[in-house]
């Protein structure tokens, strides 16, 4: 069993709760996979000819969950990694995975991660990612997801992704193309403050009739940071795709909601929604008269509007 020192153990308590080193699990720190294992239904095996690990999932595999998470902790590292999820006919799991950078170093720490998700017919996945950063070096926090999904026939995608603290630029590009019957669901929350910048592009393809997708994005922006967020959903049969975009902003923050939608099909269906705006001030004053201070009661709205 690997020994995990303090500093990467408080990073792995913010990305991925739950983490133990029994099933299938693989931790990935600074650029080396320093522990890994397999459980009856879930292999996890290093790549060949490019950094990273194939994760295979079998059909007989049954509400499992796989811990997959990423430690960055020494200042002026980049590390890339490829990540393939090869997910068997009916298999129902869960995949946690979610980088954290602790940089207390003055130069630049990243990680991009390119994520591949084949997943095969009548399965469920759930996939958490969540983003982090710490540290108190001037060094930059950098993430890079890029995730690519291709859903099965009547297999159902959860997508769950947070982001809301420490880290100071975020681009992120979600490709997902649906076959028939398939259903996708995307939880998306982010929270920049400071001078950071978080995007996050993303384009659902639905080529599959009867194929659906329900697009949910939460943000809130403070200080003099900014947001981008570009969802673009594309029918290509008979489908059904609700977006949908929720921002707060508050102090000198820019927040930016670029929905777009495509109909290629007579009988696609597809809706999108955008609103941004401040802190309800009528929430406000009904916290206050509770007895709290108005750092408080926006603390409150805002960790209710993220949860």
């Amino acid at each position: 069993m690997a020994q995990i020192n303090e500093t990467t153990q408080g990073v792995l308590d913010q990305i991925s709760e739950g983490f133990a080193q029994k099933g299938a699990y693989n931790l990935r720190q600074n650029g080396v996979s320093i522990c890994h294992g397999d459980s009856e239904h879930i292999k996890i095996r290093k790549k060949e000819d490019k950094p990273g690990i194939d994760i295979l999932i079998d059909g007989d595999t049954k509400g499992e969950r796989v811990f997959i998470p990423v430690v960055v902790s020494v200042s002026g590292m980049t590390d890339l990694v490829y990540n393939d999820f090869y997910i068997a006919d009916g298999a129902d799991v869960t995949i946690v995975a979610g980088c954290g950078i602790h940089n207390s170093g003055c130069n630049e720490s990243r990680h991009d991660g390119i994520h591949t998700f084949h997943v095969g017919k009548n399965a469920n996945v759930h996939y958490e990612e969540k983003h982090y950063g710490e540290g108190n070096g001037t060094g930059s926090r950098i993430l890079n997801p890029v995730t690519n999904i291709e859903v099965g026939e009547n297999s159902v995608f959860t997508l769950d992704t947070v982001q809301i603290k420490g880290v100071d630029s975020t681009v992120r590009n979600t490709n997902v193309s649906m076959e028939a019957g398939s259903k996708l669901y995307v939880i998306e929350r982010i929270m920049t403050d400071g001078k950071q910048h978080a995007e996050s592009n993303m384009e659902v393809c639905m080529n599959g009739s009867g194929s659906s997708a329900q697009i949910v994005s939460r943000s809130v922006g403070k200080g003099e940071s900014s947001q981008v967020f570009h969802p673009k959903a594309v029918g290509n049969a008979k489908c059904h795709a609700h977006i949908q975009c929720d921002s707060i902003i508050m102090d000198h923050a820019r927040v930016g909601s670029i929905p777009e939608i495509q109909a290629n099909h007579v009988d696609a269906a597809i809706v999108h929604e955008a609103a941004i705006g401040r802190i309800n001030d009528e929430q406000l004053l009904k916290l206050r008269t509770l007895g709290m201070t108005e750092a408080e009661a926006e603390n409150v709205i805002i960790e209710n509007f993220l949860s």
